[in-house]
C-alpha cells in the first residue's frame, strides 16, 4: 500500500488512512471541546450584516470618481426596489442576497462598471430592453459615468427576484 503524504486537516481523512487511525481520526474530530462559547445564531447573524456592509462601503470607497457615485446610486437603487435582500460580498463583488440565493451583484473595472444577474436566463430575458447595452449571458457592462435607469433595474431584479421565489 502506498503511503499518504497529504497532511491531516481538521476534518479531512485520506482514503490511505487504516481502518484505527480513521475512527481515531472521527472521534478526535467530533469531540467536544470545554470552555468553547456558544454562538447565537441571531447575533451572528446580526453581526454578518453589518460586517457585509461595512465589506460593501469599503470596496466602494476603493473605486474612483465618477464610478463611485455611479455604483452608489446601482446600490440605493436596488436596496429600495427590494428591501428585504441583504448585502454581501460574493466573489469579491457587492451585491444582494435573497432567502439565501444572489439576486443582483455589481462591480468596477477600469473602462466600465458591470451588473450581475446571478442568472444566466435574467438578461436572455430583457434583451429587448437591454439592446443599447453590452451583454453577454451573465453581465450587463455600462459606462463609468451613467448609471443605470431605475426602471430598468426594477425589471432586472423583479425577474431574478422571480426565479429566486419559484425554484
Amino acid at each position: 500500500m502506498a503511503s499518504c503524504r497529504l497532511p491531516w486537516r481538521s476534518g479531512y481523512i485520506p482514503a490511505c488512512a487504516g481502518r484505527g487511525d480513521r475512527r481515531a481520526l472521527q472521534r478526535r474530530h467530533f469531540r467536544q471541546i470545554p470552555n468553547r462559547p456558544v454562538l447565537d445564531p441571531v447575533a451572528s447573524l446580526t453581526d454578518n450584516a453589518d460586517v457585509s456592509k461595512g465589506e460593501v462601503d469599503t470596496y466602494l470607497a476603493a473605486v474612483e470618481e465618477p464610478g463611485r457615485s455611479t455604483l452608489m446610486a446601482l446600490r440605493q437603487s436596488i436596496a429600495a426596489i427590494s428591501p428585504g435582500a441583504e448585502e454581501c460580498i460574493s466573489y469579491g463583488m457587492p451585491g444582494f442576497k435573497l432567502h439565501g440565493k444572489m439576486i443582483a451583484g455589481f462591480a468596477a473595472f477600469k473602462n466600465h462598471l458591470s451588473y450581475f444577474p446571478h442568472s444566466g436566463s435574467v438578461l436572455a430575458e430583457l434583451s429587448a430592453e437591454l439592446a443599447g447595452y453590452d451583454t453577454n449571458a451573465g453581465t450587463l457592462r455600462f459606462p463609468v459615468d451613467e448609471p443605470l435607469p431605475k426602471e430598468l433595474v426594477k425589471k432586472l431584479i423583479a425577474v431574478r427576484i422571480g426565479q429566486v421565489l419559484n425554484a
